[in-house]
């Protein structure tokens, strides 16, 4: 079948969405495209439609591609996003030919052919040794019937099409209406289709049959069938991969300091500054998106159109400009000197942090209060909270005026939020760098590897025939690469070039799509790749009191927020929405069994993920104390990749060692030891029928995660680590790493704060390197 159940439950299917599409040019006909390449079998996807008007009516046609490798027996599109009552369309090789047609369905069987569409297969279309490729005029094909009524796609909007790919033949490769499997992979992608319109008489043109004519990005296609010649591609200083908060910071210092400098982010824009458009519909008119209003974070989880997480990583990953800085709660703490001590696994040349933690501050300063007209809002449940937590001894300061006090505190929670919008690395350094002649930022470009010859790298490999033969990015004789892809991305590119465990490198060995590019096995570099790693186990304790307002459980933000808090944000960037969830946080430190001294942090926020309880309760009074444990964690997990090269956890970190669960129980149970004392306070989740040490004992390990890994290529001495303390990867010339897998165990608070000063901090080691460019 196609697309089968999947596709009727967009809302949930979380981190199997895929990426923005964006626009690209096709080689060999000059169509300027809109689309998305899918990584994982190489598929590009591509629509372009007549010119939006916003008077009389629109065209009711439009112009796809799909170019596919031989491996896809068949593969199809869903413009629409959804199987049920909306366009699909199907195509396969037969022989020389393209054999397409356009289906329909009313429940979850085989679609059947849909009356209406008028598909003319164009004369681009080809199939050949490696790639058959259908482009396509789809006529009657934006506005269709279905038994509720009109339907049609949002080309004036954006919109999430969906693809399925099969590496499974058609029963009859001759018939338009054979009858074929379930899909063996599908997918989805964000695409502003207000955008993928040219003019009429381009399109015009192409729609005839014609050929060039647009110009344009070449952004996301990987599988171009062409045979033309590809210009000679610009070598750099320095190739630096991942637009997150470590490449950003280092592709900025790099490129102040005159070195010529390419950005390269696998995904697209976030915020508006950034070219981002993607808004919900109270916020049309402004160029506020969803990445911009910090109080829109929780439907970072919920929305129904995730484009912006890493399908290819197992675990929540933002796959967008600003990385996570761009998606998450932006809880932003000053790393106390504790955070870059040799007793947190750092070599004794990083102990000195200040002067790069300053450096960090003066660019972005953090704010416990957000909203632009200096007030706080919604904090009833940090008001109750601080009651519980004034009985237990804790005291209340500014948490970043005094970042080496987190034993019995509690404070209002800090953000990188710059005038009620997000700001983080995003809205500075990438601001900075970006206007800089010698800086080249790409998105919509992966990186699969980097190009190395023993210890010598040369360039890195992308899935972008634009950016040079093979999709290789050169350096220059000097150059340098610096990985910055995250915690899940960087082992990955690492795994890929050669370098890790030999477990790992074999199964990259035994990908069709990868080996090719594997140096020789003689070359292979075996080095501790994806071990250390570190996360932060939490547990969230739900209360009531008559007090909290818990706003709707954030569900309503998005499509239908509270009018005046709505009018109130648009017009200054105040009031509740200038903030994200989170109202307080608080630390305190305890000894283990062990020996060892670790800390329980904790969070506030107004609603709930979840509830499970045997007592009634008043939803609209509902708060979440999350408690994690943080710096002296002993528990170690491994990540790493699967057959299909996806990142994924290997072995959990949480709760390896038994001291780790038994000092949170323990902190979990101290937080909740004078309850009785706050009057109207009650824990709902967990009840009175369970104990908290069975609660922690049964909790859900998928939920343990709170996506704060660090430690996947630790800092240290040879033999033990993966870079050494210039970043460095081991046994290799020029390759650094600088994102938080160097970070060698759990900072004090949420990690990003601690990230950026360490990226200014290896920065500056980079450049004081002898050899370089």
């Amino acid at each position: 079948m196609f697309l089968r159940l999947a596709l009727s439950v967009l809302p949930l299917v979380g981190t199997a969405l895929a990426q923005a599409g964006g626009p690209y040019t096709d080689p060999d006909n000059g169509i300027n495209f809109f689309g998305y390449t899918e990584l994982a079998h190489g598929v590009t996807y591509g629509y372009v439609f007549p010119p939006l008007v916003s008077t009389g009516s629109n065209s009711t046609e439009f112009i796809g591609e799909i170019v596919a490798p031989i491996a896809a027996k068949w593969a199809g599109v869903s413009p629409g996003g959804q199987m049920l009552h909306n366009l699909l369309l199907v195509a396969w090789p037969n022989g020389n030919s393209i054999v397409s047609s356009a289906r329909y369905a009313t429940d979850y069987v085989q679609p059947t052919a849909m009356t209406g569409p008028v598909l003319t297969t164009l004369p681009s279309s080809k199939v050949n040794s490696t790639h058959w490729k259908w482009v396509y005029r789809c006529q009657n094909c934006v506005t269709w019937s279905t038994a509720d009524g009109a339907q049609s796609l949002p080309i004036g909007d954006f919109g999430v099409p969906a693809w399925a790919y099969s590496s499974v033949a058609v029963d009859t490769p001759s018939n338009p209406q054979s009858t074929f499997l379930e899909h063996t992979d599908f997918g989805f992608f964000g695409l502003d289709f207000s955008t993928a319109h040219v003019s009429a008489a381009l399109y015009n043109n192409w729609a005839a049959g014609g050929t060039s004519g647009g110009g344009g990005s070449t952004g996301p296609t990987t599988t171009s069938t062409s045979t033309a010649p590809v210009g000679t591609p610009t070598p750099f200083d320095y190739i630096v991969v991942g637009g997150g908060p470590g490449g950003i910071i280092a592709a900025d210092r790099l490129s102040e300091a005159g070195k010529s400098v390419v950005l390269v982010e696998r995904g697209g824009p976030s915020t508006g500054q950034t070219g981002g458009t993607y808004q919900p519909a109270w916020a049309k008119g402004t160029n506020l998106t969803k990445f911009d209003i910090p109080g829109l974070f929780e439907t970072m989880f919920s929305d129904s159109n995730p484009f912006w997480w890493c399908k290819d990583v197992n675990v929540f990953a933002g796959c967008l400009l600003g990385g996570g800085t761009a998606i998450n709660g932006a809880l932003y703490w000053y790393p106390p000197d504790s955070d870059f001590q040799t007793t947190a696994g750092w070599p004794a040349s990083w102990g000195w942090h200040q002067p790069y933690t300053d450096k960090m501050k003066a660019r972005l300063p953090s704010t416990d209060h957000p909203s632009t007209d200096g007030k706080r809002y919604l904090e009833q449940a940090a008001d109750v909270a601080s009651q519980l937590l004034n009985g237990q001894g804790y005291r209340q300061l500014t948490i970043n005026d005094n970042p080496n006090q987190k034993d019995h505190v509690y404070g209002y929670s800090a953000y990188d939020f710059l005038n009620g919008k997000r700001g983080g690395p995003v809205a500075t350094y990438f601001q900075t760098a970006k206007v800089r002649k010698n800086f080249v930022y790409k998105q919509y470009t992966q990186v699969l590897n980097v190009v190395r010859n023993g210890a010598q790298i040369t360039g890195v490999k992308t899935n972008d025939t634009a950016n040079g033969p093979g999709g290789i990015i050169p350096l220059n004789p000097k150059g340098r690469v610096i990985l910055s892809a995250g915690s899940y991305g960087t082992p990955r590119i690492l795994f890929r070039s050669g370098i890790g465990p030999s477990d790992m490198l074999n199964l990259v060995a035994s990908n069709p799509d990868a080996s090719p590019n594997l140096p020789p096995q003689a070359q292979w570099i075996n080095l501790p790749v994806g071990y250390n790693v570190s996360d932060n186990p939490s547990i969230n304790l739900v209360f009531t009191h008559p007090s909290i307002d818990a706003y709707e459980n954030w569900a309503q933000v998005w499509s239908n927020p509270r009018p005046a808090d709505a009018a109130q944000y648009l017009k200054n960037q105040s009031g509740v929405l200038a903030q994200a969830s989170p109202r307080l946080n608080f630390w305190r430190a305890y000894g283990g069994s062990d020996q060892k001294t670790r800390w329980l942090q904790g969070t506030v926020r107004p609603g709930a993920a979840s509830v499970t309880t045997s007592f009634p309760y008043n939803a609209s009074q509902i708060f979440t104390i999350t408690t994690y444990l943080s710096t002296g964690i002993t528990s170690r997990g491994r990540i790493g990749i699967d057959a299909a090269l996806t990142a994924r956890p290997l072995i959990g970190p949480w709760f390896q060692d038994p001291i780790d669960k038994a000092v949170l129980i323990q902190g979990i149970n101290d937080v909740i030891s004078n309850i009785k004392s706050v009057p109207g306070l009650t824990l709902i989740t967990p009840d009175n029928t369970t104990t908290i040490t069975d609660y922690v004992n049964n909790y859900d390990p998928g939920s343990l995660n709170s996506n704060h890994w660090v430690g996947s290529c630790i800092i240290g001495t040879q033999g033990k680590a993966v870079v050494d303390e210039n970043t460095k990867v081991f046994n290799t010339n020029n390759l650094f790493v600088v994102d938080a897998s160097i970070i060698p165990s759990l900072p004090m608070g949420n990690p990003h704060g601690a990230l950026m000063s360490a990226a200014e901090q290896a920065v500056t080691k980079i450049l004081a390197l002898t050899g370089g460019p």
